[in-house]
Parts: C-alpha cells; sequence; structure tokens
C-alpha cells in the first residue's frame, strides 16, 4: 500500500467553573452557555478546542493533514473503525464482515436505520457510489496533493492520467440489497481492511455531493483550488457531529447529531479554534479561553501540571523525518545523501527540541511496531564523514534549498523552525550552502512537498493503523510526487509484503525493506515522540487514539 508519504497531541489551573464560563464567553460570545463550566453533567455544553492550524478541507477524500481529520472524524464515519485508545479494527457502519480466502472480497453488512445528515438513507447504494466516486476521479482530482489517501490505498484511478499512477486495486464495489456491500479488489492486499479505518474513506451523503459540487477541483497541484461547497460549507456524513459554520482563521463550529443512530454525544457544540504555537494554546488554557488541546510543548508540561491541569500522553507511534526530493539534481546524488545524513546530528535534535520518551529514529517507522529490525546501514553524526562524501559526489560547493513549515505543530516536529535551525547550522558545518525556504502548513507547505517542489524538507507520520505497511508502504512502495524517485528493488519487496497473508514472511519482507531504504538513503528519519494533550479539570471522556482518530462524541465538560 503506498501513500505519497505526508502526513499526521491540560491547563487551565483548576479554575473555578464561572471563571471559564465567562472566559469561554468572553472569546465567542454564548458560545458555552450557562452550562459550559459548572459542576454536573453538562448536557448542553460546548467544547472549546484549541488546534494548531485551519483544516485545510472539509471533504474526507480530500484531505491528508491531521487537522483536517480531527473535524471529519466527528463529522463521517468509515465503514470499519479503530478501536477507542487502540489500533485494531472495530464495527464502524458496517456492523459486520467478512474476507474471502484469497483476500480479493470484502463483503459488508451496514447497521440499519442509519440517514445522513441531510436526511437520505445510508445504504449499500450510497457506499459504492463513494467508492465509485473516488475511483473515477479525474484531472487534478487524481493528483497526490488532492486525493493523497485514495493515490496510497488504492494505486490508481478508472482512467488514470499520469504515468506515476499504478494499476488501482479497487475492482468494483455492489450493492447487494440495502445492507450488503461487496467490495472487490484486483489483488489481494494484507493491509486493506486496516487501511479502510482512515478518514478519509469517510462516507458522504451521495446526494450532498452532487449538489454542492464536491468534485469542482481547479488550480494546480501545488495550490488546488476547490470551487465546489461541499468540503468548505456543506460536508454531509452521519457522524455524531454536524457541521455549523466556518471562518477561517476564527473558529469552526459543529452541532450535535440529534438524529445519530448510536449513542448521543455528550456535548451540545464542539468550537475548533485555531492557535498556532503550542505556548499560546497553553496560555488560552490557562486563561479559560479554551477547553483542551494538541500537542503540548514537552517544555511546557510540568507547569501545565502544576496549574492543575490535566496532562495525557498518546503513546508514540510516529516518527519525524527529513524529507528529500529526487526531483531536483542533487538529490538524485546518492553520496549528497549519504552527507546530508552524516551531518545531521539527530541526538542533539532529539535531547534539545524534544521531551520525556522522545528517542532517535533510525528507520522510517518506530521501533515499537511488529517487524522493526535494528539490522541496517546507520548514519551517525560524522561531518568528517560527510565532507568526505561531498568531495567524492562531484558536486561543487553543494547548495541546499532546505522547506520548513510555519503554523503546526506536531508530536514528531513540535518545533519545526527549531529543528530546522539545529539542522540548517549541522548542514554548514558540513559544507553545504542552505537556502532557507518558509511557508505556512496549510496548504502551501502541504502542497509544495507533496507534488515534489521541496529539495529538502521537514515532514513526519503519526501512523494511521497497526501496520508496517502504514509507514514503509505509505511513503516507498511505489513512485509518489513527494520522494520522486524509482527503486524497483524497494517497490516490489513492499508489494510483495503486503500481498503476503501469512505474517512471519510479511516480517521477513519488512525487514529486507528496512535494509533496502537505509542503504539507498532516500531521506533522513531523526525522532519519534510521545505527544501530549492537555485539558480543563472539568473534561472527561477524552480517550486520546495513538492513530489520532479520536471521537470526541464521549467528552463531558462536569
Amino acid at each position: 500500500m503506498r501513500r505519497g508519504g505526508t502526513p499526521l497531541r491540560r491547563t487551565a489551573a483548576v479554575i473555578a467553573g464561572s471563571a471559564l464560563v465567562m472566559s469561554a464567553a468572553a472569546c465567542g460570545g454564548d458560545d458555552s452557555g450557562p452550562e459550559g463550566g459548572g459542576t454536573g453533567t453538562a448536557k448542553g455544553s460546548t467544547l472549546i478546542f484549541a488546534s494548531s492550524a485551519d483544516p485545510a478541507i472539509l471533504d474526507p477524500a480530500f484531505h491528508s493533514d491531521g487537522e483536517s481529520s480531527r473535524v471529519t472524524n466527528q463529522i463521517f464515519e468509515t465503514l470499519v473503525a479503530t478501536e477507542p485508545g487502540g489500533t485494531g479494527v472495530a464495527p464502524g457502519l458496517a456492523e459486520s464482515w467478512k474476507v474471502s480466502e484469497d483476500a480479493r472480497t470484502y463483503t459488508f453488512t451496514l447497521r440499519t436505520g442509519v440517514r445522513f445528515h441531510d436526511g437520505e438513507p445510508l445504504n449499500a447504494a450510497a457506499v459504492c457510489a463513494n467508492f465509485d466516486r473516488w475511483h473515477n476521479f479525474t484531472g487534478l482530482a487524481q493528483s497526490d496533493s488532492v486525493s493523497y489517501y485514495w493515490v496510497t490505498v488504492f494505486r490508481g484511478f478508472a482512467k488514470n492520467e499520469s504515468d506515476t499512477l499504478g494499476e488501482s486495486l479497487y475492482g468494483g464495489c455492489e450493492a447487494d440489497g440495502e445492507s450488503t456491500v461487496v467490495l472487490k479488489l484486483t489483488e489481494p492486499s494484507a493491509a486493506v481492511l486496516s487501511a479502510l479505518t482512515l478518514s478519509s474513506f469517510g462516507i458522504a451523503s451521495p446526494k450532498a455531493l452532487k449538489d454542492f459540487k464536491a468534485d469542482e477541483v481547479s488550480g494546480t497541484a501545488e495550490s488546488p483550488q476547490f470551487t465546489g461547497t461541499f468540503g468548505t460549507q456543506h460536508p454531509i456524513g452521519t457522524g455524531p457531529f454536524k457541521f455549523a459554520s466556518w471562518t477561517r482563521g476564527d473558529k469552526l463550529e459543529l452541532v450535535r447529531n440529534d438524529d445519530y443512530w448510536g449513542e448521543k454525544a455528550k456535548l451540545e457544540k464542539i468550537i475548533f479554534r485555531p492557535i498556532e504555537k503550542a505556548a499560546d494554546r497553553a496560555q488560552a488554557l490557562r486563561a479559560g479561553s479554551v477547553h483542551a488541546f494538541d500537542y503540548a510543548d514537552p517544555a511546557d508540561l510540568e507547569s501545565l501540571r502544576s496549574s492543575g491541569a490535566q496532562v495525557l500522553e498518546r503513546a508514540p507511534f510516529n516518527m519525524g523525518y527529513l524529507g528529500f526530493s529526487q526531483k531536483t539534481e542533487i538529490m538524485k546524488n546518492q553520496k549528497i545523501r549519504q552527507a546530508i545524513a552524516h551531518a545531521i546530528n539527530r541526538e542533539n535534535v532529539v535531547k534539545t527540541k524534544y521531551g520525556a520518551g522522545a528517542k532517535v529514529a533510525h528507520a522510517f517507522m518506530p521501533d515499537s511496531l511488529w517487524s522493526y529490525s535494528a539490522d541496517f546501514a546507520k548514519y551517525d553524526h560524522n561531518p568528517a564523514k560527510a565532507k568526505q562524501l561531498i568531495a567524492e559526489s562531484g558536486v561543487a560547493d553543494p547548495t541546499l534549498e532546505f522547506c520548513y513549515p510555519s503554523g503546526v505543530s506536531r508530536a514528531y516536529m513540535v518545533d519545526p523552525a527549531g529543528n530546522f535551525q539545529l539542522m540548517k547550522a549541522d548542514l554548514e558545518a558540513a559544507g553545504f550552502k542552505v537556502v532557507p525556504k518558509n511557508s505556512p502548513w496549510s496548504p502551501d507547505y502541504l502542497n509544495t512537498t507533496q507534488a515534489g517542489d521541496c529539495p529538502l524538507y521537514l515532514l513526519g507520520w503519526n501512523g494511521d493503523f497497526g501496520d508496517p505497511d502504514n509507514f514503509l508502504g505509505t511513503f516507498f512502495q511505489s513512485y509518489s510526487s513527494q520522494w520522486s524517485f524509482r527503486n524497483e528493488a524497494i517497490f516490489r519487496t513492499l508489494s510483495d509484503a503486503e500481498k503476503e497473508p501469512d505474517q512471519a514472511e510479511r516480517e521477513q519482507l519488512y525487514t529486507k525493506a528496512n535494509g533496502l531504504i537505509a542503504d539507498f538513503v532516500p531521506g533522513v528519519p531523526y525522532a519519534q515522540s510521545p505527544s501530549f494533550s492537555a485539558a480543563a479539570a472539568n473534561v472527561t471522556g477524552w480517550v486520546p487514539s495513538p492513530v489520532l482518530n479520536d471521537s470526541f462524541a464521549t467528552i463531558e465538560l462536569k
């Protein structure tokens, strides 16, 4: 399973309830309501959540960033879900499923009585309409920067318009009556069921997709423009919350879906407010103007705890990396890539910029994931070796355009600018000239890196599900614009690993792949870290997911 490779989390002192209410109201009228911070269960209350950035888009098929999926996870639902707090597969819109012996046919039995937010019924035909929509994307919608996860998981389309796309894994969808969906694949996949838990496979109302012109995309791969209003004003799914309004840079509001098929959400409303810096999010929590936030700076954790806030830790299921785009000539030179790997002092970056529990990453997967092996080439910090490799490369006065984002904070990259400065100093000490290029995370940075237009860039990946394919296959199973290289040995090994039904054989294949990748040096993994969330003392029921599939439906304000 391949992906283009981007990506993808307590304060206020124990404030008196009335103070929290007043502050919340001050930032959003009477958003919080009189029950927002009092004692007891606030059944009609409002949660104000500080996100690190605005979502890119609210059409699940067209996003790949964590801030978008955080919101769409509340609006849309997938056929299968992720177990709360874990990585296992659980029922979603499908209450059960069966897999054929050849792993090419998946049969899902849907829940009955489910309706979209616009009143349309959720049935097998509606599910198949979503799969057929994705499979039949054309033009700009086929680019990695737009339909990232479809390209990742299903590889291609009904009619590929680029030679970088592969033959589609999607073999068709059939509605057998109202409640049975038969999904067919063109070849076996040991990872596709887990992949369907991704928020990008959220099932949308076919009527709303048509009425609000969801597929209208213009602009360029680097800067797509969504001219339809489905993903900005009318995202309609089946989830426990419904879209209410969105003013970019200010707030995005969701309201409880009182017609939800399952247990109703405890909250009446959620307000997402973008606050770029972790320190500012922490201060907003202390001041009582927000109830919770993700991506707390590890340096703030003790002060948050001492102020009476709750601190929640997500188990590390991520890695930060320095990526290379071989779309540029200098990055095609393997000795230059090796020189960069030896130039970077990863231990210093982790020690300086990361908190407790963080460690140096040597592979493009967490060391806690099954099939991880340390039996591959390592690149220790060695400036002299880096200089030697530059001399051997034949590149005189090597210049690197180094991209890094603003307006974002991630567990694998809490301080992008700080990481950049440390790495820039390392590269210059080894003999590189560094040209900085900074841009906002969404949409500029994400679009530029996914299009392969950043020769050297900072990114990372938080796992979406518990399979090595979600890391190694995400990045390197076939050609992607972001990395812009072709290495058939790597592609073939990862493809074989995805198809292999035997677990022991899969482990050996992923171990082999890690060795091939380390030798090829498509980038430099450098950090893996737990992430931390913060919430006011009266926030209960928040279950952080290691794959970031948090449901806010269980949250209450006491």
